[in-house]
C-alpha cells in the first residue's frame, strides 16, 4: 500500500515538473512575459521590450507591440515590467526594479519605453553590456531621459543619467541623440501629426507609413547629432483629434524632429549599431496604425532585415487594445504579468 502511495506521489510530481517546464518554455514568469511566434513564420530573432515610465503607459504598449511583432512577424518577444518587490505587481512608479534584465544577454534587439529609472547595478549591467555589444536599440517617448541618478549615487552607471555632466546628456543624448528638453506643444491639449521628411521619404522605415498621429504633444529637440537621419517631423495640432488643424506659425516654424535614426561605431563590434528614436510612443499613440507600422519597420531595419519590410503587411492588433490615457498615477492598479499573457485563440496569424 505504501509503495503504491509513493508511486502515485512520484507520478504527480513528474506531471508537475513537466507542466512547470512547459510553463517556462512558453515564457510564463511572475515578472516578465514572453510571446513565442508561430513556427511557420519564426524568423529566429529575439526582441526584448522594456517598460518603465510613470506617465505614458508603456506597461500597456509594450505587450501590445510584443504580440504584434511575434504573432505577425515571427520574432520571439519578451516584455519586462517595473515590479513592486513588496507586492509582485506591475507598478510604473517603482523606478528601481525591472526584473528579467538578463534576457538582454541573448537579445537581437531591445525596445525601451523608460523614464527616470535608477536601476540597481546588477540589473543595469545587462543593459550597458548590451549597448556596448553594438546591438540595436529603439527608444520611445521618454526614453530620451530614461535614467536619472541621485547626486550622491555611487553607481558605476550614473553617467547614463539624463543630466549627466560626465557623459553630457546621458544615455539619451549620447545614444539616442537627444535628452529631455521641453514640451514643444501644449501638453494635454495639442496632439501630434507625423510629417514625412521629403528628402528621406525613401528610407525603409517609412515604407507604407501614413497617417502617423497621436494624442501626445510634440517634444522639443534642441540639436540632434550630425549623423542623425530625420524621417518624420512633428506637427503641432490645435486639438486632440486626428483631423485637428495644424497650429499656425510657432511652434510649427520650424517643426521638431519626431522620428530619426542613426548608426554608431562601437569599439569591438563587427558592424555599426543601428539606433531609432521617436518622441511619440504613449500607449494611446498606437491606436492609429501609423506608429505601429513605424515600429515594425524600425525593428526590421534595426536588425538589418530591411529586405523583409512589407509596406502592406498586416499591422492589426493581435488582441483587443484599449489603452489607458496618459497621465501620472493613471496606470491600472494591481496588474500582474499574467494579465498580459497571449490568449491561446490568438496565437496564430489571422
Amino acid at each position: 500500500m505504501t509503495r503504491i502511495f509513493w508511486s502515485r506521489v512520484s507520478a504527480a510530481l513528474l506531471v508537475i515538473m513537466i507542466l512547470s517546464s512547459q510553463s517556462n518554455l512558453f515564457g510564463q514568469s511572475d515578472t516578465w512575459v514572453q510571446y513565442l511566434p508561430p513556427k511557420e513564420i519564426d524568423c529566429g530573432k529575439s526582441v526584448v521590450l522594456i517598460s518603465g515610465d510613470e506617465e505614458y503607459r508603456s506597461e500597456e504598449a509594450m505587450p501590445m507591440l510584443g504580440m504584434l511583432l511575434s504573432q505577425r512577424f515571427g520574432m520571439k518577444c519578451t516584455v519586462l515590467f517595473p515590479i513592486d518587490p513588496e507586492t509582485g505587481r506591475i507598478n510604473p512608479n517603482i523606478q528601481t526594479n525591472i526584473p528579467g534584465m538578463e534576457q538582454l544577454d541573448s537579445a537581437d534587439l531591445v525596445i525601451i519605453g523608460l523614464r527616470f529609472r535608477q536601476l540597481p547595478d546588477a540589473q543595469m549591467k545587462h543593459f550597458v553590456d548590451y549597448l556596448n555589444s553594438g546591438r540595436p536599440i529603439i527608444g520611445l517617448r521618454t526614453s530620451t531621459h530614461a535614467f536619472r541618478y541621485d547626486n550622491e549615487s555611487k553607481s558605476e552607471y550614473r553617467k547614463f543619467g539624463f543630466d549627466s555632466n560626465e557623459y553630457p546628456g546621458g544615455f539619451g543624448k549620447q545614444i539616442l541623440g537627444e535628452t529631455w528638453i521641453s514640451h514643444h506643444g501644449n501638453h494635454g491639449s495639442q496632439s501630434t501629426r507625423g510629417i514625412v521628411v521629403e528628402a528621406n521619404k525613401a528610407h525603409p522605415i517609412l515604407a507604407g507609413v501614413a497617417d502617423v498621429w497621436g494624442p501626445t504633444d510634440v517634444y522639443g529637440v534642441k540639436k540632434l547629432p550630425d549623423d542623425s537621419v530625420v524621417l518624420l517631423d512633428g506637427q503641432v495640432l490645435a486639438g486632440m483629434e486626428q483631423d485637428s488643424e495644424a497650429v499656425d506659425g510657432k511652434p510649427n516654424e520650424p517643426m521638431m524632429p519626431l522620428l530619426w535614426c542613426r548608426e554608431l561605431d562601437v569599439e569591438g563590434a563587427d558592424q555599426s549599431q543601428r539606433i531609432v528614436c521617436t518622441t511619440m510612443g504613449a500607449a494611446s499613440d498606437f491606436v492609429a496604425p501609423g506608429l505601429r507600422r513605424v515600429m515594425v519597420n524600425s525593428a526590421f531595419w534595426s536588425m538589418r532585415m530591411e529586405d523583409k519590410i512589407d509596406p502592406d503587411a498586416m499591422i492589426e492588433f493581435v488582441q483587443d487594445f484599449k489603452p489607458s490615457n496618459f497621465g501620472f498615477n493613471g496606470f491600472k492598479k494591481n496588474m500582474s504579468v499574467s494579465d498580459f499573457l497571449l490568449k491561446p485563440a490568438t496565437n496564430k496569424q489571422e
